[in-house]
């Protein structure tokens, strides 16, 4: 049977997120149904909701940072149960025979990964919606699960935020002796200092403003460079063997290019988009690579999780009420919040149709 289920969606490019009503799938026999209980607010929904990236179908329901508790199992799962705290990120299904979904790499699948939200289901074609909403149908093998050492509402950004910094320290084999900085301190960079300093490396932030030197230390930093600062720059020239770019709007990678060591590599997670008058130079003459990352595969993701739950780990947020996401979206484009709002689905389900 269909789940009727409460959510707040986007009607136009333009325009408020409100009440929206609509059918959950019924479920599969590999399927998992989830009560929502807490949906992190990722700087890619705000992109989606206002068509930045030209591919939005409305009505659209965002959110890709999901937790919650089984609520019902198909006959074939066998990983979960009624009662369990799980999570759901970034996607809901693959193809999961090519070569990337057999490396573990459903992120990247060959016919296209189905994202938790604006997609279309590869079963039955019906339009994919997300988390700001009352519970969620997927399947097993898109579930995680959740370590009992963590907060539910902190975990929700892990689902994204920290799967898409953990990633590339995993793949760059950081670790003790590592030098690292981030670019950037927002829901991606305070994620990329907390990790890469629980992995052994030593941090550095990047920032374009002073100020933030106390928080920054909080979360992970050992020191804290002036981007704008042509002396704090030249300081740190052939230092880090990985940073980390978090930023996500349009911005001048060249001065980050030359910090790097021999052989260093940085990795573009925040901006997709065309790089403007990027000097190849500095990469040429220092063997230096400039790579881009994604999220995480599902093996990777619940690797992620763990370690988080070993070490303590979660995301800084600020629980909002799901009747304020439309205020909460301005003041994530100041960047008003540390360092990340989750919804408290608990205000929706209380919201009368």
């Amino acid at each position: 049977m269909p789940y009727p289920v409460k959510s707040y969606a986007a009607h136009a490019a333009t325009g408020r997120l409100g009440l929206f009503q609509f059918d959950r799938r019924s479920p599969r026999a590999d399927d998992v149904v989830i009560d929502i209980l807490f949906c992190g607010v990722c700087h890619s929904d705000l992109h989606s909701v206002r068509n930045d990236w030209g591919s939005a179908h409305y009505p659209m329901v965002p959110g890709h940072e999901i937790v919650g508790r089984v609520l019902a199992v198909g006959a074939e799962v066998t990983r979960f149960k009624v009662g369990d705290a799980v999570g759901v990120g970034c996607m809901v299904d693959s193809c999961r025979h090519c070569h990337a979904c057999g490396q573990g790499w459903e992120q990247y699948c060959e016919s296209g990964v189905t994202d938790t939200y604006n997609q279309q289901d590869r079963i039955d074609g019906s339009r994919t919606y997300g988390g700001y909403s009352e519970k969620v149908v997927v399947a097993e093998h898109f579930v995680l699960k959740l370590p009992d050492a963590l907060d539910l509402a902190g975990a929700a950004p892990l689902l994204c935020a920290g799967i898409t910094t953990y990633s590339p320290l995993r793949r760059w084999k950081v670790g003790p002796g590592s030098q690292v900085a981030i670019v950037g301190l927002g829901g991606l960079g305070h994620m990329g200092l907390k990790l890469a300093k629980a992995l052994g490396a030593e941090v550095a932030l990047f920032s374009r403003s002073p100020g933030k030197e106390a928080d920054a230390r909080r979360l992970g930093a050992d020191r804290i460079i002036l981007s704008t600062d042509p002396a704090q720059m030249a300081a740190v020239a052939g230092q880090f063997d990985l940073i980390l770019d978090t930023v996500p709007s349009q911005h001048d990678l060249n001065p980050y290019v030359p910090t790097l060591a021999t052989g260093g590599t940085l990795v573009v997670l925040g901006y997709m988009g065309p790089l403007e008058a990027f000097n190849t130079g500095p990469l040429v003459f220092g063997r230096r690579d400039l790579a881009g990352s994604l999220i995480g595969g599902i093996a990777e993701t619940q690797d992620m999780l763990d370690f988080c739950g070993q070490h303590g780990i979660q995301s800084d947020i600020e629980v909002i009420r799901i009747q304020d996401i439309n205020e909460s979206y301005e003041r994530m484009l100041r960047s008003d919040v540390k360092y990340r709002f989750v919804i408290d689905m608990a205000s929706l389900k209380e919201q009368t149709l």
